[in-house]
């Protein structure tokens, strides 16, 4: 049986320790080992869009990166419970013609019991931002 470490249930240090790990992989930009840590069948919202399954986590992923240019993410603990995370993000990029834009957002995520997120739901908006206003370097 496929696990990601840390299992739940989570405590302060666990629920830490997995949010770096995602912001970390997300940082790789590549979709297919960010999907790794998705259940086979997991369900997400983002923005406006709904995905199911580790194939769409990836179409999704490709499109995102192709189109946002030197993506930086953070990611900050919120709250958590049992096998529950709520976090905190914003993230960095420019698009093709050179704009930059800084994203903010909510997630809330859920584990099965062998530590594979099942849902992910998040909430992100945009704003445009000038080059010599990045703080995510």
């Amino acid at each position: 049986m496929e696990q990601r470490h840390p299992l739940p249930p989570f405590n302060l240090e666990t629920a830490k320790q997995k949010v770096q790990l995602a912001e970390d992989a997300w940082n790789t930009k590549d979709p297919v080992k960010v999907s790794l840590a998705y259940t086979i069948d997991s369900e997400w919202r983002n923005r406006s869009e709904f995905v199911n399954g580790r194939q769409e986590i990836v179409a999704l992923l490709t499109a995102k990166w192709q189109k946002e240019h030197q993506y930086k993410l953070k990611k900050e603990l919120w709250a958590f419970t049992d096998n529950r995370i709520a976090v905190r993000f914003e993230y960095e990029y420019h698009n093709s013609e050179g704009q930059w834009f800084r994203a903010y957002g909510n997630e809330n995520w859920e584990f099965d019991q062998n530590g594979l997120m099942q849902k992910r739901y998040a909430s992100i908006n945009d704003v445009p931002i000038a080059e010599a206003e990045r703080r995510i370097l």
